[in-house]
């Protein structure tokens, strides 16, 4: 193999489409890596652990070099004094667009175990800067994208439980998803109020996509042929209906 830094040969490989511009693959030791294709690049990003692979301070990430940091203040009495600065914020910040970078494809991807581990790991972060962030305007600064993170968790929780065939945990899921966007104070920023608004749109349209997908047990699908009669003032067929209904439901072990 050539040791020419050209890549021309990887990119001839995979040609640009945007609709098919993320990809898993193997590496060298066989661990998966996450790749995105650009018009005029690769991005490689590793699948666990930090996406760029560094260890800041020699941790996995800084947010768990700052979480210890927490952890020996209050060890030593000290966690009301505990303060994150304006570098160590923007160590943060940067650190959460990387991983960001990695969710937004893994969703894409359809890997919803990796998208929940990094969107439960980034709102850990927004926890930790809004709790202890010295200034103002860096404890608020991430707030605006939370309703926008809390949706892509949401989705991901409940596609994967879709695909388990449990409809009804998933609805539960994206309706939680829902309340928990709704109760959000109101910040009076432009990005919030767009993110909360698309957030909640998206959210409804999978809860109606879910509950059009669900499977309807006997009892349900009596109970809609129940109501059609009732519109068509089928008055026997209805009394019918309920009828099988009632005695379905009897039939039913108790609780």
């Amino acid at each position: 193999m050539s040791d020419s830094p050209d890549i021309r040969r990887l990119l001839d490989g995979w040609a640009y489409d945007p609709a098919k511009d993320a990809r898993i693959v193997s590496g060298d030791d066989g661990r998966e890596l996450l790749q995105v294709r650009s018009p005029v690049g690769i991005e490689q990003l590793e699948m666990q652990g930090r996406p760029d692979g560094a260890r800041p301070h020699g941790m996995e990430s800084a947010l768990e070099f700052h979480l210890g940091r927490l952890a020996q203040a209050r060890a030593a009495g000290k966690a009301d004094r505990f303060k994150l600065g304006p570098d160590e914020c923007t160590e943060l910040f940067a650190e959460g667009t990387l991983y960001y970078f990695r969710y937004v494809r893994l969703l894409q991807l359809k890997r919803w175990v990796e998208t929940v581990r990094d969107t439960t790991r980034n709102l850990q972060l927004f926890d930790f800067v809004h709790e202890y962030a010295r200034r103002a305007e860096h404890r608020n600064h991430l707030e605006r994208w939370r309703p926008y993170i809390l949706r892509i968790q949401a989705m991901a929780s409940a596609l994967m439980t879709v695909e388990q065939g449990a409809h009804t945990k998933a609805l539960n899921t994206v309706q939680a998803a829902i309340a928990r966007i709704e109760s959000l104070n109101e910040r009076g920023d432009e990005t919030f109020a767009s993110e909360r608004e698309r957030s909640l749109a998206a959210l409804r349209e999978l809860e109606a996509e879910i509950e059009q997908s669900r499977p309807v047990s006997p009892i349900e699908r009596l109970a809609q042929e129940l109501q059609r009669a009732v519109d068509r003032q089928e008055f026997e067929r209805a009394a019918d209906l309920r009828d099988r209904i009632r005695d379905m439901k009897s039939r039913q072990p108790a609780g």
